[in-house]
């Protein structure tokens, strides 16, 4: 009956599935996975929905320019935070759920989109493998319930990729092409490197000598980036486009600032994700694909080349494209094994190649998709949710690293002072920082990140706020001490809770 029911409804199964396995991942993969799908999408705007500020993003909080971040998908989610504060649902574990919950169901467009892109290519047999892989790859409905800008944009940038390609021969293909444009233009406003993709995929409508199309793609790119962009930003800061600005001036002055690599490090992070040796046998169908896909496949050389040139390299940066390595390349390799039926070594290569991917997969899937990402942080703050209202400010000591990192408040339910002791800002300037303090903004809890020398730690707070007492010990989940124990820059630390005594310091 299974069987029967996915031979006759092959695209319906794969987003069931999809759906199954994300909505596993929407309950228990809570989080948040790192610091730029929490700080900048969900602590700023949590923050306006109860009429503060945070992080100085805003002139009215001392901003005096923009942070190159789009208001756009921030803007999102302040209008709904502000919905379910006005209508009583604001706990923030069950706004987060249903944030991963619309993320999910989102996420099902990239199934589709890339589905019907396979299909169109190389028809069902093909489409059948896209649609798994999509819906099942091992990071894939992790990251889909993330509020990862990079991710985020892939339901847009596949749309506006399957109505280019499926705007060929269509007597209203200027109207289809249009639409293309607008998908690729919110794809755009969510994450804006993403323009290096659109440029290829106008590129490639040039170089096929459709010019009309290519114009009319432009223009339902910059119809959205205009509607988007430019009230909001003029609103704010009195110039439209000033965070687009900001944000090209900001990289192209910090090209070196963050994690850099050599240029093949993007090929290594795809090949490894998607499990060689099939990783490697879609790569090779991706470059295949330029006959029968010439604009997408521009689209993925030229975003994948400006990444690998360009000098920071986050591996979060090339997620966009992942996806379309699977969608270009199962067709791409069934071409070839249709194209040369004499050479079974290869189609036993692909066979074989499958079998190891899934089995891999299916080891990592289940654990990845039910992570609770960063779970220390998010309790720390989430301790206090219930006695909030008495919660004046708080302390976070690592003196291990240069500097505490910073904590989700959003989870607390309110934006306090946080005092961040590290290497950097130290002892001397705590106790700079808390003399005469006034007793109404003396901190009341002191939280030790990571129990690395945690005795003399406490021990040396000791002696600026004596007798503090340990309250609570938040464990990180257990992928996250995997993390941390491969790579100690993850940040996923136990935390350990002090209350500060109820005093203030002589004056």
């Amino acid at each position: 009956m299974i069987r029967k029911y996915w031979n006759n409804n092959p695209l319906l199964s794969v987003l069931m599935l999809g759906f199954l396995i994300r909505l596993i991942a929407v309950i228990f993969s809570k989080g948040f996975g790192m610091h730029d799908d929490h700080f900048l999408v969900i602590e700023a705007p949590g923050a306006w929905a109860q009429g503060t500020e945070y992080d100085d993003w805003l002139p009215s909080s001392g901003a005096t320019r923009p942070d190159g971040h789009s208001f756009f998908y921030s803007g999102f989610h302040f209008i709904f935070f502000t919905l379910m504060r006005v209508i009583g649902l604001d706990n923030p574990q069950f706004m987060m759920f249903m944030v991963r919950l619309f993320h999910a169901i989102l996420s099902l467009a990239t199934i589709y989109f890339g589905y019907r892109i396979a299909d169109r290519l190389q028809g069902e047999r093909s489409a059948r493998i896209v649609g798994l892989l999509l819906a099942l790859a091992w990071f894939m409905p992790f990251l889909s319930v993330r509020n990862l800008v990079e991710v985020v944009c892939i339901p847009f940038l596949m749309g506006g990729a399957w109505y280019v390609i499926k705007a060929d021969h269509k007597p209203d293909q200027l109207k289809i092409y249009f639409l293309a444009g607008l998908l690729l233009g919110i794809g755009f406003c969510i994450r804006f490197q993403s323009i290096f993709f659109i440029g290829g995929i106008g590129l490639g409508l040039l170089l096929l000598k459709r010019l009309w199309p290519a114009i009319v793609v432009g223009a339902g790119v910059v119809t959205i980036f205009i509607v988007t962009q430019s009230p909001i930003d003029y609103f704010i800061w009195g110039m439209p486009f000033a965070q687009f600005i900001e944000y090209v001036r900001y990289n192209i002055e910090n090209a070196t600032a963050y994690l850099t690599g050599a240029w093949y490090k993007y090929l290594i992070l795809i090949l490894g994700i998607l499990v060689p040796p099939l990783s490697i046998l879609l790569f090779y169908g991706w470059l295949r694909s330029w006959k029968k896909s010439l604009p997408v496949f521009l689209a993925v050389l030229v975003f994948l080349a400006f990444h690998s040139y360009f000098p920071n390299k986050q591996e979060r940066f090339i997620l966009p494209i992942v996806p379309f390595i699977i969608v270009l390349g199962v067709p791409g390799i069934v071409s070839f094994i249709n194209s040369n039926p004499e050479k079974k070594w290869f189609a036993n290569l692909y066979s074989i190649s499958l079998k190891i991917f899934w089995i891999l997969n299916f080891i990592l899937l289940l654990p990845v998709t039910t992570m609770y990402s960063k779970r220390a942080r998010v309790e720390s703050m989430a301790y206090f949710y219930d006695n909030r209202d008495s919660l004046r400010s708080f302390i976070t000591e690592d003196m291990n690293r240069e500097s505490a990192y910073m904590s989700p408040q959003f989870y607390l339910g309110k934006w306090i002072e946080n005092i961040r002791v590290g290497k950097k800002f130290g002892l001397d300037s705590l106790r700079y920082k808390l003399d005469n303090r006034p007793k109404e903004k003396f901190p009341q809890y002191i939280l030790f990140i990571g129990d690395e020398n945690i005795r003399d730690r406490t021990a040396s707070i000791d002696s600026i706020l004596p007798g503090i007492k340990l309250e609570a010990t938040i464990q990180p989940g257990w992928i996250d001490k995997l993390l941390y124990t491969l790579n100690p820059k993850n940040k996923n630390d136990i935390i350990y809770i002090y209350k500060i005594p109820a005093y203030s310091p002589d004056k």
